[in-house]
This record gives structure tokens, sequence and C-alpha cells, in this order.
């Protein structure tokens, strides 16, 4: 049993807000409140004066590609202000890669370079006897050089496959450029990590996270990285709480064996299905209603419509399973409202059977059509956003989609409809420092104070009490853990993290400065810089 007392603890329970003593054994809270009524009521040498310091539940990033983001550490850092930085870095890695093996890099924009995106030839330049393939800060398209494509066997005669694009010099030659499926072309001849390396590199992203105050993810990653888990789990040395993803290309597979949203334990448990209305941001294939402001022809691309996403939906709900469908444009997020009522409309028939309405998310919702807002709230969906996309995106959205950004990265206004609103970081598209997200969703505005103190869109600003919802209960609703996670209450379990600062009482801009100095997951403490 621990004691902690003489702290200033945000229980997130509306029963009792706040509190100054807990007692907790094994993985669980036994009780909250005064110093006086927890020391009286247990007795233990295992005590703990935090001197007034602040303690609030453990964070969730509901949205992460955990391998991809264990691996990027690994990986060319191409998030660089200029073009030729980028290549630089690149081409350092390369002296240090013995010939013929793959350079893999990720984190490049190309909206943040004069020159826009880069080409084939330039990276030819840098390593002419190795492949290179550097993933767009959205991961939803790659930049190569020529012996890449030619290991892809892509060259003039390629057709574009269904849902991606080969970029094209005037000649036809491809560019180096490939977006959204077409990189899986590039991926294929892409020597796999193993399952160890994946495990090892997840148990070495941990303690990063830890530090950073998050006790649990949503994972969005494939199959591989559900394996790697699982391997971790079963030697005891998981320490994050997991909600793993499906993707579609495993859903015969899951519904053979009778998988379901919520079978695991409380450390590792299966969510939902995953699939994308459409593209991103950045290369300009989010599926939009209008064309771009500064592309007359470009629409997006919608990679799934109302009825195809309702004909997954329908056997994924059959048989137990929730949804959780990307779409970042208006047109995509207006498609999966309309899948999303078809699919209620069904599931009514199956209520007798599966007692409890499965909770369907959309993933992103960065930009909708204000026809749609209630529509959200009306359905019960969930919205799962990354407010640190607003700060990021806000000079490209203003560029790409004009004054409708007005309902871009609508926070303030899902809420005022009712809308349940959960919180993530998307890394490694971006930090998952979650209280960089509670920052951009509190102020609207970037590290550096830009565009304005008031902030980007400064209506759709939202408190910091109810940023922290959307990384504590929030999450804890979308996993269908909200009688036991999110709070720091009697039963909940054991996850909490001690701050250098109280991020209910600190300026708004020195969110972004808090740390913890101590992060517990199920009892344990898993990082500490007490003495």
């Amino acid at each position: 049993m621990l004691v902690i007392f003489n702290a200033n603890i945000h229980t997130q329970n509306p029963a009792q807000p706040i509190a100054t003593a807990i007692a907790i054994d094994n993985d669980r809270v036994l009780a909250v409140g005064s110093d006086a009524e927890i020391k009286d009521s247990f007795s233990t040498r295992n005590i703990l004066n935090l001197h007034g310091q602040s303690i609030i539940p453990g964070l969730t990033d509901a949205h992460m590609h955990l391998e991809s983001y264990a691996l990027s550490m690994q990986r060319v850092d191409c998030e660089t202000v200029t073009q030729g930085e980028c290549i630089q870095r690149v081409a350092y890695r390369t002296m240090q890669t013995p010939m013929g093996d793959w350079v893999l890099g990720h984190g490049w924009n190309q909206n943040r370079w004069a020159e826009g995106y880069g080409s084939a030839n330039q990276l030819n330049e840098i390593a002419p006897q190795n492949p290179i393939y550097l993933t767009h800060k959205s991961l939803h398209c790659g930049w190569v050089n020529t012996q890449a494509l030619n290991l892809a066997g892509i060259d003039r005669n390629t057709p574009d496959p269904p849902g991606g694009r080969i970029g094209r010099a005037r000649n036809g030659e491809p560019d180096g450029i490939v977006f959204e499926s077409a990189m899986e072309i590039i991926k294929r001849v892409i020597p796999e990590p193993s399952l160890v390396q994946v495990a090892n590199s997840i148990r070495s992203a941990q303690p990063i996270l830890w530090k950073m105050g998050l006790t649990g993810v949503h994972d969005f990653d494939q199959s591989r990285c559900f394996s790697a888990l699982q391997v971790i789990h079963a030697e005891k040395e998981l320490k994050l709480r997991i909600i793993k993803s499906i993707p579609l290309t495993n859903l015969p597979d899951a519904i053979a064996i009778g998988l379901r949203s919520g079978f695991g334990d409380d450390m590792l448990r299966v969510g939902a299905l995953k699939l994308f209305a459409d593209g991103a941001l950045g290369p300009r294939t989010a599926a939009m209603l209008l064309p771009y402001e500064d592309d007359p022809q470009n629409r997006g691309i919608l990679m799934l419509d109302a009825e195809e996403l309702f004909e997954y939906g329908r056997q994924a709900a059959t048989n137990g399973i929730s949804l959780a469908v990307h779409a970042i444009g208006d047109r995509a997020n207006h498609e999966v409202l309309n899948a999303y009522a078809q699919l209620r409309k069904y599931e009514g028939s199956l209520l007798s059977r599966t007692k409890h309405q499965l909770r369907h998310r959309i993933e992103h919702v960065q930009i909708i059509h204000p026809d749609d807002i209630e529509r959200i709230s009306n359905l019960n969906i969930i919205a799962s956003m990354q407010p640190i996309h607003a700060t990021s995106d806000m000079l490209m959205a203003d560029r790409f989609w004009g004054t409708r950004s007005k309902f871009a990265y609508a926070w303030r206004e899902l809420l005022t409809h009712g809308s349940s609103l959960v919180f993530g970081s998307d890394a490694p598209v971006e930090s998952p420092n979650p209280f960089l997200g509670i920052h951009a969703a509190v102020t609207r505005h970037r590290t550096d104070g830009t565009p304005s103190e008031q902030g980007w869109y400064p209506e759709q600003r939202i408190s910091v009490a109810e940023a922290i919802l959307a990384f504590t209960t929030g999450p804890a609703y979308a996993a269908c853990m909200e009688d036991r996670l999110g709070k720091l209450a009697p039963g909940f379990l054991a996850d909490l993290i001690m701050v250098n600062n109280d991020p209910y009482k600190c300026p708004p801009d020195e969110l972004i400065h808090i740390k913890p100095t101590a992060t517990m997951v199920a009892g344990e403490w898993v990082f500490s810089e007490m003495e």
C-alpha cells in the first residue's frame, strides 16, 4: 500500500474534484480525500509527502501510430525548415549506410519549403547506390529516388493504383513523389523489421512516453504492432495501456476467430476497425466538397464512400466490432456521417444481441461542413481529434481551404453541440507530448505566439479542464473503460502523473513547459525524478 498526502490532486471525479491525499493498493485507488481522512484510515510505512505538488490522472493519447513512432526514432529526421537541410541530413545518413541498403526518413513537409516538392533526381545525386524512401509528415505521401522506383517496378507505364497517385514529370516519367495507396508499392519492397525489432523499439519508446505523462495509447498501426505488443505483454514489460485497432485487411480474420472490440485485459485490448475515407491536408488528398483554393481542379481523394463504409460497418457491427474512420476533408466527414446514419439504423436490429450501442469514432474531423456538426452528437459518434494539428496546419488550412477554415479543428463547436471529444497526437506525425496538445487546444496559437495572442479562429478555443478531459475520461469512454479509467476515484486503476506545475492554474503559455516529475501505471512508478 502507498499513501500520498500533502498533494494538490485533480481527480476528474465530479463528486470529489479536488483532494490532498490518496491511498493506493496494488493497481487500484483505495480512497481519495483529505490528509486527515486518508492518514487516519490507512496505516502503512509507505507514505509520500508531496509538499503541495500537483497530481492529475494519467493521460491517454487517443490516436497514435505506436510502431511507426518507435521506429521513427531510428530514421532520418526530415522535419526541416529548408529542403536543402533535409537533403543534407539524408546525404549524411547515406554515407553511413552500406551500399544497396535502404535509407529511410520521415517528417518532410513541402509546404514549409520554398521549392515545394523534391524530386527523385535530387535524391539520386546524394545516393546513386542506395534506395531512399522518405515519408511525408502526414504519412500520406512519400519521396523516393530512382533506385527505389526501379526496385518497386514503377515506371512511366505504371498506372495509378485505386486510391492513390504516382507523381509524374511533364514527360510522363515518375517524379519521385508517391501519394496515398501508391506508397504501398514502395513499401512492399522495403525489408520489413522483424517482430523482435519492433518489440524492442516499442520497449525503448515506453520510457519516452512516460516522461511526457502518457499512461495509455490508442494505437492505429498494423497487425505486426499487435503481435509485438502481445510479446511485450506476455513478458510483463508492457506498462502502457493499449487499445489496439483492427486494420481493414484483418477484418475477415477477426470475424472468423470471433474477435470483438473490448477483448483483452486492462493493459492490452482490442479497439475498433480502422478505415480510411480520404487522404490528408498536406498533400491535398483530403476529400473536399469544393476544390482547394489554390488548385481548382482538385477535390482530394475519396477512398471510401458512404455505401462502401456502411458495408464494412455492417460486417463489423454484426460481429461486435466498432468503427474508427479516418476523415480529414468536409466531403469525407459528410460521407462517413451518412454511413454512420445508415449503420445506426442497422444496429437497431442488433441491440437485442449486443445490449450496448457500439462506440464508433471519426478520426481527425479536421474540417466539417457546418450542416454536419450536429449530426456527430445526434448519432453518438466520438470525435477523435489531434489539437496540435491545428497550430501545425493553420497556414496550410488558410491557403488550401480559405474561409472554410472557420469550421476546421472546431472543438468548441463540437462540444457546444454535445459531441464526445477525445484527443491524441497522430505521432509520429506530431509530437506525442500531450501538454503541447493541451496548449494548442486552449490557445490555438503556436509555441512562438503566432498568429496572435488570441489564436487562430479563437472562437474554437476550449478550457484547460475540457482539454484534459479529452486526454483522460474521453479516451476511457471511447475504450468502454469509463468505470475504471480516466479518474482518480475509489476502485479506479492507479494511473497518475505528478507534474511540475498546476495546469489548471498556470498561465496558458506555460502549459508547454509542464513536465511530469513522476508517472505511475497500475500502482507502479514507471518513471520518477523523486529522490
